[in-house]
């Protein structure tokens, strides 16, 4: 089964000291399973703010958001944690390891607030460790490992509840250009296994250009490029 992400004249404004500033001026995307975007931009054009709309982790202030027919604006609190759980995967600049826990640990966090029960997690975070080539880790700590191991670490933690939408937040930003080159492959490997809808927001041109679909965000709203 297809699945679906639809933006319609998405619109968010912050209030500032009683001054309305609009981020977003009405983006339009539509992406099904398979799909893959890049998101470009400078520095404070509302590339992040667009990602976490899509997240679940921010609203719109108009405009509508639907991910597999779903509204998830009108979901209750735990309702949404449940469905932003099941539904998506982030992988952000920063890994945001937790540093008291293992590689198979942290891989697994995301599994356990809402367990399948069907015992599979630990297993297909084995697997995900191995596929991004950190089967030899998986019981060290983030802090025995390089910055590109724990981004690596990073990305099968975001993709162990098998979600729809893998949304990347400059990704490769803190990452020296082989590294940086290496989880890019890592990304479009994995993506083309899972079939999911990857999404990409990054300042590098570089990994812009290995989209099927670029977009640059310009005066609020999504241009095709």
């Amino acid at each position: 089964m297809s699945n679906s992400l639809k933006l319609e004249e998405v619109r968010k404004s912050y209030d500032f000291d009683a001054h309305k500033v609009e981020v977003l001026k009405g983006v339009t995307l539509d992406l099904t399973s398979g799909q893959s975007a890049a998101i470009t931009g400078p520095s404070g054009c509302g590339k992040s703010t667009l990602l976490h709309i899509i997240g679940t982790l921010d609203t719109p202030s108009s405009g509508r958001l639907e991910i597999d027919g779903n509204d998830p604006v009108s979901l209750s609190e735990p309702e949404l944690a449940r469905f932003r759980n099941q539904m998506i995967g982030f992988v952000f600049q920063d890994h945001h390891l937790l540093p008291q826990y293992s590689v198979l640990e942290n891989t697994l966090l995301p599994a356990m607030p809402f367990p399948s029960g069907d015992g599979d997690s630990e297993n297909r975070a084995a697997l995900l460790l191995e596929k991004v080539g950190l089967s030899h880790r998986i019981h060290h700590r983030p802090a025995e490992l390089s910055g590109g191991e724990r981004q690596r670490v990073a990305v099968a933690r975001a993709l162990i509840n098998r979600p729809k939408i893998l949304l990347c937040d400059e990704p490769t930003g803190n990452l020296d250009s082989n590294t940086a080159a290496s989880v890019a492959d890592l990304f479009f490997e994995l993506h083309a296994q899972e079939q999911n809808i990857l999404i990409v927001v990054t300042h590098s041109s570089d990994l812009a250009q290995r989209f099927e679909t670029r977009f640059t965000l310009r005066e609020g709203k999504c241009v095709a490029v």
